[in-house]
């Protein structure tokens, strides 16, 4: 399908993250966040997100789990969903932007369903964000109960007038052979894909760092200040995401056939 494809941030000559513009409020991103032999691809669509730009008032919402979150008494603005919001103001002079929350640790997918209509309702979002499966893998969820909730999630949001980018998990290599990953976030790709919704890809983004050195992912649990830098790199990289999908033209569809179909 020409001009469709999904949003990978992967190792070295698979597929990488969109260009940072250069400047000061990206110094970070340019030194720590790059990853070599990356190319910019092109995304599925947020068409809402490209209404809300042009009507200067963009608002997010971020469900998610304990990954979302940061430690501490400045946990909250360190961690990515802040950054994501101090990036896209950075990025969108003139745009009111806000980034709000639900997020709560442990939860699947499923129980992030039972607060989304209230928490879409409170944020009005033109994108909500959604980063899940590592409870899931965790706690061995049936991979079809999982994917159906995706649908569902997909499906409630875009009926509240929201677009959608999946996030998967972070990748860990202290948890790595303990955690079995790779159905869920099968899963997670294979679903996003269906419904053309653009796919962060955290968890290969992580092992391409810790791959190259540029984070000891390792020794990380242990180090608030590299968890900061981590979640700094996230929110640029998500930011990318977001503005690049937002200028993407939206597909011909016949009119009433569901995403994908």
């Amino acid at each position: 399908m020409k001009g469709r494809f999904i949003f990978l941030l992967a190792l070295p000559l698979v597929v990488g993250v969109c260009q940072i513009v250069p400047g000061p409020a990206w110094a970070q991103a340019l030194t720590e966040c790059d990853v070599p032999n990356r190319q910019n691809e092109i995304d599925f669509p947020l068409p809402q997100v490209k209404k809300a730009i042009a009507a200067k008032h963009l608002n997010v919402l971020v469900l998610g789990a304990g990954s979302s979150q940061l430690p501490g008494p400045s946990g909250a603005k360190n961690a990515y969903p802040a950054r994501l919001q101090q990036a896209l103001s950075a990025r969108l002079p003139g745009v009111e932007v806000n980034v709000a929350t639900d997020v709560k640790p442990t939860r699947t997918a499923v129980e992030m369903l039972k607060t989304l209509k209230t928490s879409l309702a409170d944020a009005k979002p033109a994108l909500m964000i959604w980063q899940t499966a590592t409870v899931d893998a965790m706690q061995a969820v049936d991979p079809d109960q999982f994917s159906h909730a995706l649908d569902k999630g997909i499906k409630i949001a875009r009926s509240a007038g929201s677009d959608v980018i999946f996030i998967n998990p972070q990748y860990s290599p202290r948890t790595e052979s303990m955690i079995a990953l790779a159905t869920y976030v099968e899963n997670l790709r294979w679903v996003a894909l269906q419904h053309e919704v653009p796919l962060f890809d955290r968890f290969n983004l992580m092992k391409a760092w810790a791959d190259l050195g540029t984070f000891d992912l390792y020794s990380a649990t242990k180090k608030l200040d590299m968890a900061e830098r981590v979640h700094g790199c996230l929110g640029g990289l998500l930011a990318d995401l977001v503005l690049e999908a937002s200028k993407a033209s939206v597909p011909n569809t016949d009119s009433g056939r569901e995403p994908g179909k």
